[in-house]
């Protein structure tokens, strides 16, 4: 099932904590690992996961061929968010070249549960790159892609190909394709109360009140 663009705009209006709320009320999808973060301020993502699935090893465990970042690089496009699943190893996957090269093919962003560097030159191609590590350690050698396009498990969160992934600030959050619409319906109607409870309380309802009458805040 492929989620359609209408709701891909839909989400790039939601932040994930409420996004997170309605994960919550459908019983679908969820929520990464709390230490998978924007490697800086003020990045955010959405769009349609490309997976992929590494293993690591000691330094010259694998032929550089094994590493692949070209191979998936190539299939996602425009609408993409690649998923690498590492393991949560410190070792780099990606860095700033990549990155140049996703910006130059309108890739969406990058989850890594592992490591990626180059922190620098990410932020200067402002390309969203999250991941649980930022460290020297080249990948080459160490690391080796076992798959590309196959169900995944990335931050403790089962992630297959084309289901939504919303990255910002708070976090990473997984979307079903299946559920990504109902998702989107429910986190919609949440802000906007969020919206109008912010206009009650600017106009003198107390916190306690708003917590009673807007019950998703």
């Amino acid at each position: 099932m492929s989620v359609s663009d209408e709701v891909l705009e839909a989400l790039r209006e939601l932040a994930t904590p409420t996004l997170a709320n309605a994960i919550d009320v459908v019983g679908a999808g969820g929520v990464m690992a709390p230490e998978i973060q924007g490697v800086g301020p003020g990045l955010r993502c959405v769009g349609r996961a490309i997976t992929v699935r590494e293993t690591t090893g000691p330094f010259g465990s694998f032929p550089v061929s094994d590493f692949r970042v070209g191979d998936f690089l190539d299939i996602a496009g425009p609408g993409d968010v690649i998923v690498v699943a590492n393991g949560g190893a410190p070792v780099s996957t990606w860095g700033g070249m990549a990155s140049y090269a996703a910006t130059v093919r309108g890739i969406e962003g990058l989850i890594v549960d592992g490591g990626v560097r180059d922190r620098e030159e990410i932020l200067e191609f402002g390309f969203p790159v999250f991941s649980r590590h930022v460290v020297p350690t080249p990948g080459k050698t160490r690391l080796k892609v076992e798959a590309i396009g196959e169900p995944v498990v990335a931050g403790g969160v089962h992630v297959a190909p084309g289901d939504v992934i919303v990255a910002d600030g708070s976090g990473v959050v997984v979307l079903p394709a299946a559920e990504a619409a109902e998702i989107a319906r429910l986190a919609t109607g949440y802000a906007a109360d969020d919206a109008r409870a912010m206009m009650e309380l600017k106009a003198g309802l107390s916190f306690r009140d708003a917590l009673k009458k807007f019950a998703k805040i």
